[in-house]
């Protein structure tokens, strides 16, 4: 039993929190890590003719022209290591947005200042939306798969990814400089 007498309220509070959170981003960064290298083995089957391709190159970098290629070329074992990659992205999603909205709410409960536990809560909140944009991006790319006519969703698909990657790479950079800049004012006090 904690012994929190002669502590304030709001240190127990925060510490108490803090160990939750803490709890839930090791079990999110489990699955994450689980799901990403199950991603990687499964990509080593990417291959449509002789040449490689990614997800991340169908979904953002490719154009509609290459993507209609790869989806055509690839033959029925890439198609299924693709199918498969793109089922377990939903487990890695299921770990990489709540580790980071996790992140972002670890760093707030230490947080001094207002405005950044502002900035970071939003950003937690921001996560939800982000993997919700992932689910559709990964919707999208599935059906690209099972019949290989892109319309007008390309476009779509592309902006998708864009809003989701700014997203979660907000959510992990911002707390990380939170983290450091305090840690660089604590060593510069000393």
């Amino acid at each position: 039993m904690h012994n929190y007498l002669f502590l304030p309220y709001h240190f127990v509070r925060m510490h108490d929190a803090l160990r939750r959170w803490r709890g839930l981003f090791l079990f999110c960064l489990g699955l994450f890590a689980a799901s990403l290298f199950v991603m990687q083995w499964l990509e080593a089957d990417f291959w449509s003719g002789d040449e490689r391709f990614s997800i991340v190159g169908l979904q953002l970098f490719y154009s509609k022209r290459d993507v209609l290629a790869v989806l055509t070329e690839m033959k029925q074992p890439t198609r299924i290591a693709l199918n498969y990659d793109l089922v377990v992205r939903f487990v890695f999603m299921t770990g990489f947005y709540p580790a980071i909205a996790c992140a972002c709410m670890m760093t707030r409960e230490t947080a001094r200042r207002t405005a950044t536990k502002n900035i970071l809560f939003a950003l937690a909140m921001l996560q939800p939306v982000a993997w919700v944009f992932d689910i559709a991006a990964n919707f999208l790319v599935m059906g690209w798969i099972d019949k290989p006519e892109i319309g007008n969703e390309f476009r779509t698909c592309h902006n998708l990814v864009v809003v989701k990657w700014s997203i979660a790479l907000a959510g992990i950079f911002v707390p990380l400089i939170a983290v450091f800049s305090r840690t660089g004012r604590r060593q510069h006090r000393a």
